[in-house]
């Protein structure tokens, strides 16, 4: 078990933001948690610890919103997630976390930003679509296998569909359930767990459904509209934190 008392300082904190994230919040607040982590201990060191407690964030979710979800999109981006995961395992080793993070996060203000362009309120829901719900699932399921950072691509897909709230909120769990369970194949597979990893996790875990309950009780209190908008905030900060921390790695990596 990590015994550095920084560690846990950034740590609780992390956990409960993914947990008000999971609970609430699907555009991807929760990014921020693994970045958090890995200001103390290196990134995979920080994914390896996080995985199990998104596991049992996942249970926690699934009970709170269960029978709330989209069945048709379902279907289809559950689809993509687990191509997603298959490609992101077998090109693990060779993807770039700058890079990766420089590519969601124009995308995520890219999005927002041509969602808000002329008169927004006017906008009528988006239609499904089988190739951009395959595409941006894919990409979730992806970004998710290498930095737990699929919330972003999700959201693209889904936000503009404007389901009701908690039928959003209850979709994106149950796709992340699905995600990470299946993540401990490839995370097994590639050594990232290990005893002092796993103990961390178990310490660290009580914090789960605290976090989720937060998320829940604020979701459930915001009108629809002003749940939307934080949503797209949300998905607008992180993106601007994911480009920043991308340029200024591949900054540093020219540098040296």
């Amino acid at each position: 078990m990590i015994s550095d008392p920084l560690f846990y300082l950034v740590a609780v904190p992390a956990v409960l933001l993914m947990g008000i994230s999971k609970g609430g919040f699907g555009s991807g607040a929760g990014l921020f948690a693994t970045p958090l982590m890995a200001l103390t201990v290196p990134i995979p060191q920080a994914a390896a610890i996080m995985l199990p407690i998104l596991i049992v964030m996942d249970v926690t979710g699934l009970w709170a919103y269960r029978g709330r979800y989209s069945r048709e999109n379902l279907r289809l981006i559950l689809l993509g997630g687990m191509l997603g995961i298959a490609l992101g395992t077998l090109t693990f080793r060779y993807f770039s976390d700058a890079w990766i993070r420089v590519i969601l996060g124009a995308m995520s203000i890219a999005f927002v930003a041509q969602r808000y362009v002329g008169r927004p309120g006017t906008r009528p829901p988006a239609p499904r679509s089988t190739v951009r719900g395959l595409f941006w699932s894919a990409a979730s399921g992806l970004t998710s296998t290498i930095a737990h950072a699929g919330g972003p691509p999700l959201s693209i897909y889904l936000l503009p569909q404007r389901l009701e709230k908690s039928q959003l909120v209850g979709t994106t769990v149950i796709f992340f359930a699905a995600v990470n369970a299946v993540k401990l194949i490839p995370y097994t597979w590639l050594g990232l767990f290990d005893p002092q990893n796993l103990t961390t996790s178990a310490v660290l875990i009580p914090l789960a459904p605290v976090g989720i309950w937060m998320g829940v009780k604020l979701m459930r209190k915001l009108p629809e509209e002003l749940f939307y908008r934080a949503c797209y905030g949300i998905l607008l900060v992180v993106g601007a934190k994911l480009l920043w921390d991308g340029v200024a790695a591949l900054g540093g990596n020219i540098a040296g």
